[in-house]
Formats: C-alpha cells, sequence, structure tokens
C-alpha cells in the first residue's frame, strides 16, 4: 500500500501505545506484584479483548472501567489480592502515561502545513482530557473524539464514520495513525487511509489487508505528507 497525501487534509492519532506509553503502566505494578511485566501484559491484552467482546454483545462501558476489569482479572490469574484502593491507584497512571519523545513536535509539523490533527481513541473522556494535557498537544490538536460519544469500540466501523463527522472531513480524506493493527484495519475498512506506528520493529498482522504507510516515528509520517 502507498499513502496518498495529496487527498489527506485531517489527520486523526489513536491515543495509548501511539501518543502515550501504555508499557508504562507496569511502573505502577512494580511495588505491589512480584513480576509485574506479565501482570502488565494480560492486563492490556485483556484490556482490549473486552471492548472487541463489548463491541459484539452490545456490553459498552467506559474504557476506564473496561481497564479496571481488566486489571482486575490480572491480578487474580496471577493470585496477587490487592485492595480497591491500591487497584484504583494502579489504574489512575492511565491519567499520567510516559509520552513519547516525537509526538508534540511532529503533530505542531502537521498543524503548522495545514493538516487539522485530531485524537480518535478508546479512551472515555476524562482520560483523553489528561491524556491531552499531560503530552502538552491542547495547543496543538483541534480535539480529541471519544469511542464514548457513540459507545462504540474500535474496531467498528461506527466509530471511525462518527470520527469523520465530528472533524467535518470527508472520511477518504482522513489518515488515521496508530500502534494498533487493528485500529490499522479498522480504520481502513470505513474507508479512511491508515498509518502503522511501529516502534519496535514488530511484524506487520498477516490478513485482511495492509497498512497505507508504515512509520517509526510520527516525524515520519510528517515527512510522508511534507509537513
Amino acid at each position: 500500500m502507498t499513502l496518498d497525501a495529496d487527498r489527506v487534509s485531517t489527520v486523526t492519532f489513536d491515543s495509548y501505545s501511539t501518543l502515550v506509553d501504555v508499557e508504562a503502566a507496569e511502573a505502577a505494578l512494580a511495588d505491589r506484584v512480584p513480576d509485574p511485566e506479565p501482570v502488565s501484559r494480560l492486563w492490556r491484552s485483556r484490556s482490549l479483548a473486552y471492548t472487541f467482546v463489548a463491541n459484539a454483545v452490545d456490553a459498552y462501558q467506559p474504557f476506564y472501567e473496561m481497564n479496571r476489569d481488566a486489571l482486575t482479572y490480572a491480578l487474580a490469574a496471577h493470585g496477587v489480592d490487592l485492595s480497591t484502593e491500591e487497584r484504583d491507584e494502579i489504574l489512575a497512571v492511565y491519567h499520567e502515561l510516559e509520552v513519547f519523545d516525537d509526538v508534540r513536535d511532529a503533530v505542531e509539523r502537521l498543524r503548522d502545513a495545514g493538516y487539522d490533527p485530531y485524537v480518535l481513541s478508546n479512551g472515555d473522556p476524562e482520560m483523553l482530557a489528561s491524556m491531552v494535557d499531560h503530552a502538552d498537544i491542547d495547543d496543538v490538536i483541534e480535539d480529541a473524539i471519544s469511542a464514548d460519544e457513540v459507545e462504540t469500540f474500535k474496531p467498528a466501523a461506527g466509530l471511525y464514520r462518527h470520527g469523520a463527522a465530528r472533524t467535518g472531513t470527508p472520511i477518504d480524506e482522513i489518515v488515521h495513525v496508530t500502534a494498533g493493527w487493528f485500529d490499522v484495519l479498522g480504520a481502513r475498512h470505513a474507508g479512511m487511509q491508515a498509518a502503522w506506528v511501529d516502534r519496535k520493529g514488530t511484524p506487520w498482522e498477516p490478513f485482511a489487508g495492509d497498512p497505507d504507510a508504515t512509520v517509526e516515528t510520527l516525524h515520519e509520517l510528517a515527512d510522508l505528507l511534507g509537513a
């Protein structure tokens, strides 16, 4: 696939793993769990799995609550018993995850080049507000669009179509930028172009099509769009 920069007017960004590092959440487990790495991985994978299942069985709840349920499961699966207060303290790390170094400068480049940058995320509005503030990008993005507005998670087409409507952009003039393979496929299925942010040199999922572009950093994306 090849990104067609000439028809892009709006850029939407996923949040978690794209703008901020969810693996930083492992640090919040370190003082409470003997081996935090597998707990953190299971927490993240269950959180995503719950969103996929919620779409299929009409069991929506805000992403923060999905995250809470996933953490509860991950702790139980590893035989860790923590109080509600301790779990809440771990969950709160999602309000101040570490921001990737390239984020602010690259988004600013795109905005200055005439693109309208938005966040389009599964995160609920409170999570996104704190992420935008913590990432210091409030002045360089147009808005943050939450799955909570339509009570539907990625990769359902309805969320991307809602995002296009909220940006006031024809859906085929949007490139969605994300580290999530399923998010790439969801965006392309809905009619967007999609750029996959592969910061770790991982293999692409070998089914259902390819990204329109693969980049290691957001600056590479800005280069592709001539910013």
